[in-house]
């Protein structure tokens, strides 16, 4: 079953139970935040200007969320 699939179904379910299938999902993650990194965090919110003032500048075209997920699907 494909996870488009596996949503569709999910989203018929009542919010209840979508809540606690979400929680079950999310739990089963082991750490959703731990990302390997060689910056510090003071590089990341350097960085995270960088891109914003680029987007600005018009240097680089962001991506909408829908956009994102559908290249990450491929």
């Amino acid at each position: 079953m494909s996870i488009d699939q596996i949503a569709s179904e999910a989203l018929r379910l009542s919010p209840h139970d979508r809540a606690i299938l979400a929680e079950a999902i999310w739990e089963s993650l082991e750490d959703p935040y731990f990302l390997s990194s060689d910056i510090s965090e003071n590089e990341a919110i350097d960085l995270s200007k960088q891109r914003d003032r680029e987007i600005e500048l018009g240097k680089v075209e962001p991506l909408s969320h829908t956009d994102l997920m559908e290249k990450l699907r491929k």
